[in-house]
């Protein structure tokens, strides 16, 4: 006959401390998230209600379109030399830049809606 053993300690359900460690864990990742998305780090999560309108101007004889997000710091651009060359950039959470091909001007956008031009001196 085999002996039951029997603890003379008070029992706590083990799914209690399980549950508060998942809900510590759920807490800190959605803050993490959030950071995340406010710092302009994972633009694909900001929704497109956050943008800002589109922008139109010129510089350097390209045609400029730039829009800025409101809730982190992210900002796009597209620029054009009529149909000649099309340019995209996308500053999320640091300042983006790019050569163009044809007229050789360096392009560059800040998180902030910022866009500069320098022309490059031929060789």
């Amino acid at each position: 006959m085999p002996l039951s053993f029997r603890s003379t300690r008070p029992r706590t359900p083990a799914r209690v401390p399980r549950l508060a460690l998942v809900a510590v864990i759920m807490v800190l990742l959605s803050a993490g998230a959030v950071i995340a998305v406010r710092e302009g780090r994972v633009s694909g999560l900001l929704p497109e209600r956050s943008w800002g309108p589109w922008t139109d101007g010129g510089i350097e004889g390209w045609s400029t379109h730039v829009r800025v997000n409101g809730w982190g710091d992210a900002a796009e651009a597209d620029i054009h030399l009529g149909k000649a060359e099309d340019l995209t950039l996308r500053a999320y959470g640091k300042t983006a830049s790019v050569t163009s091909m044809m007229d050789p001007t360096v392009f560059t956008l800040t998180p902030d809606g910022r866009l500069t031009a320098r022309r490059l001196s031929a060789p």
